[in-house]
C-alpha cells in the first residue's frame, strides 16, 4: 500500500498545473542542498584535522566521542524549528477502507525521508571508518554506526512528536524549548556540568563495550512507537493539519511559498513588491554588495574578534536592516486596504518573518566561502544569522509600529529621502548595540567563545518563542494602527 501512496503522489505532482515551476524550485533547492552536502562532507572528511586543532590536548577519539551528543542536541533544536510534519498527504484516504496502521506506517516512512537524517552519516561516518575502525577494529566502528543511527532516529521522531503535541497544546513546544535551552545554558554559561564529558562517558565506553550501542537504537524504536500510537489515536482530518487553521488554498505563483498558506501568499506579494520597485529593489541589491564586507575586516589583522560580530551581522542581515527600517511604509499606498481587508495581522507579521528568514538564509549561504579565513568565522556568521532572524527581525517590526512616514514606490531610489525620520535613527542603535551588550563583557574578560554561545542561546530562545513575540507585536499594532494609517495618508 505504501507504494500506492507514493505512486499517487507522483501522479499528483506531474499533473499539477504548477509542475514546471515546482521542478524549477526543486532544482534550485536541490543545488542548495547539494552545496550544503558537499560542505558537510568536507567537514566530515577532515574532521580528524579539525578536532586536532580544536582539542589539541585530547586524544582524537576522545574528542570525537565528546562532540557527538552536542551535535545531536543542536540537531534537535534545528529540527524543532525547520523540520516539516508529513501529515496532509494522507487526508484523502481517511474515508476509504484502508487500515489505520497502514496510513500511520506511511507517515512514519515519509518522516524518515528528511534531509536532517542525512547529515549525521555524512559528518560522522568518514571519521568512524578512517580513525575508529583503524584504531579499534570493525566491531567498535560498527557499534558507533549503530549508535549514530539510533540517535538520528530518536531525534527525528522526538522532534515530530513534540511538534504534533504542540499543535494541540502550545505549552508543549515552549516547555521543550526551555528544557533544551537550560541544558545548553547549564553547560556553556553556568558550567554546572560538561556535555562534552557526558557524551564521552557513553560513547567512550563503546570502545570497550560495543554492545552499549543498542541503547540509542532502542531509544529510537521507543520514540517511533510513541509517534505511532499518538498518530493512530489522533488520525482524523481535524487533528492532522500541521497548523490549527481551516483549509486554505494558496493563490501564489511561487510554489515553495504555497505550503505556508495565507502567510506564503503575503510573503510572495512582498517579494514581488521588492523586485518590481526601484527603491525597494535597491535594498536587495545593496545587500549583495555587502557580501564583500568581510574582505575589509578579515584581511586586516588590526580588526579583532568584535569586528567579526559586526561584519557577520551586517552580511547576513543587511536586508533586514535596510528594508525593515521602512516597515510598514512600503505598503503605505494600500495600507487602508489592508486594515479593512480580511487579513489576519498575525499572518501579516508572520509573512514579514518569513521574508526576512528566506533572504537572510540566502545571505548566510552566500557568505560561507569566508570559511577560507577559518571555521570560527563561519561559526560567527551562523550565530549572527540566528541573531538576525530571531532578534533583529523582532526589533525591526517593533519599530515598524512607530513609523508613520509614507513611501511612494513610484519614485526612484536615487537621492530619495522620503520616509526617513527619527524612527530610522532610533532603530540603528538597538540593532548595532544589542549583540555587544551580551558579547562585550565576556569578550572583555577573555571569554569571547562563551559570549558567542550566549548570543546563540538568546537568538534560539527568540526563535523558539516567536509566536509569543508575534502576539505582542500584534497587540502593539492594534494600539497604533490608526496613527500609522493617518501618517501614511499625508502626502
Amino acid at each position: 500500500m505504501v507504494t500506492t501512496f507514493i505512486r499517487h503522489e507522483l501522479k499528483a505532482f506531474w499533473r499539477s498545473k504548477n509542475t514546471g515551476k515546482s521542478i524549477a524550485i526543486r532544482v534550485v533547492m536541490g543545488i542548495l542542498i547539494l552545496y550544503l552536502f558537499l560542505n558537510v562532507l568536507f567537514v566530515g572528511v577532515f574532521l580528524d584535522k579539525i578536532l586536532e586543532e580544536v582539542f589539541p590536548n585530547d586524544d582524537l577519539v576522545k574528542s570525537f566521542c565528546g562532540i557527538i551528543l552536542i551535535y545531536f542536541l543542536f540537531d534537535l533544536l534545528m529540527r524543532l524549528q525547520l523540520q516539516e510534519l508529513p501529515t496532509l498527504r494522507v487526508q484523502p484516504y481517511l474515508h476509504l477502507p484502508i487500515k489505520r496502521n497502514t496510513l500511520v506506517r506511511y507517515l512514519a516512512l515519509t518522516a524518515v525521508l528528511s534531509v536532517f537524517n542525512l547529515w549525521p552519516f555524512v559528518l560522522f561516518f568518514p571519521f568512524v571508518f578512517k580513525v575508529v575502525a583503524t584504531d579499534s577494529g570493525l566491531l567498535v566502528s560498527f557499534a558507533f554506526v549503530v549508535a549514530i543511527i539510533g540517535l538520528t532516529v530518536f531525534n527525528n521522531y522526538l522532534a515530530l512528536y513534540i511538534k504534533r503535541r504542540s499543535n494541540l497544546n502550545g505549552w508543549v513546544f515552549l516547555i521543550a524549548a526551555i528544557v533544551l535551552i537550560l541544558i545548553t545554558t547549564c553547560d556553556f554559561k553556568w558550567h554546572l556540568y560538561s556535555l562534552h564529558d557526558i557524551s564521552y562517558a557513553f560513547f567512550g565506553r563503546l570502545l570497550t563495550i560495543p554492545a552499549l550501542a543498542v541503547i540509542p537504537l532502542v531509544l529510537g524504536v521507543v520514540m517511533y512507537y510513541f509517534n505511532f500510537l499518538y498518530l493512530k489515536q489522533n488520525l482524523y482530518l481535524e487533528e492532522l493539519t500541521a497548523h490549527k487553521i481551516k483549509t486554505y488554498k494558496s493563490n501564489t505563483d511561487i510554489p515553495f511559498l504555497a505550503r505556508f498558506g495565507a502567510v506564503g501568499d503575503l510573503a510572495a506579494n512582498e517579494i514581488k513588491l521588492v523586485l518590481r520597485n526601484k527603491r525597494s529593489r535597491s535594498s536587495l541589491i545593496m545587500g549583495l554588495f555587502f557580501m564583500f564586507y568581510g574582505l575589509i575586516f578579515y584581511t586586516q589583522k588590526e580588526y579583532g574578534e568584535g569586528f567579526k560580530i559586526f561584519a557577520g551581522m551586517f552580511m547576513t542581515g543587511i536586508f533586514i536592516i535596510n528594508y525593515g527600517q521602512f516597515m510598514f511604509s512600503w505598503q503605505a499606498s494600500h495600507f487602508d486596504g489592508l486594515l479593512v481587508n480580511n487579513i489576519s495581522f498575525t499572518d501579516f507579521v508572520k509573512a514579514k518573518y518569513l521574508l526576512f528568514t528566506i533572504v537572510s538564509t540566502a545571505a548566510f549561504l552566500l557568505t560561507t566561502p569566508y570559511v577560507y579565513f577559518g571555521w570560527h568565522v563561519l561559526l560567527v556568521h551562523f550565530v549572527m544569522y540566528l541573531w538576525n532572524i530571531g532578534i533583529n527581525t523582532t526589533i525591526v517590526l517593533f519599530f515598524a509600529n512607530r513609523n508613520f512616514k509614507r513611501i511612494d514606490l513610484s519614485k526612484g531610489a536615487s537621492f530619495n529621502w522620503e520616509g526617513v525620520g527619527a524612527t530610522q535613527l532610533l532603530l540603528t542603535f538597538p540593532l548595532l548595540i544589542a549583540p555587544y551588550i551580551f558579547y562585550g563583557p565576556l569578550a572583555l574578560f577573555k571569554h569571547p567563545d562563551i559570549g558567542l554561545a550566549l548570543l546563540a542561546a538568546i537568538a534560539v530562545t527568540f526563535l523558539l518563542t516567536r509566536n509569543y513575540w508575534i502576539k505582542q507585536l500584534e497587540a502593539d499594532f492594534y494600539t497604533k494602527r490608526y496613527q500609522i494609517a493617518e501618517g501614511f495618508r499625508n502626502k
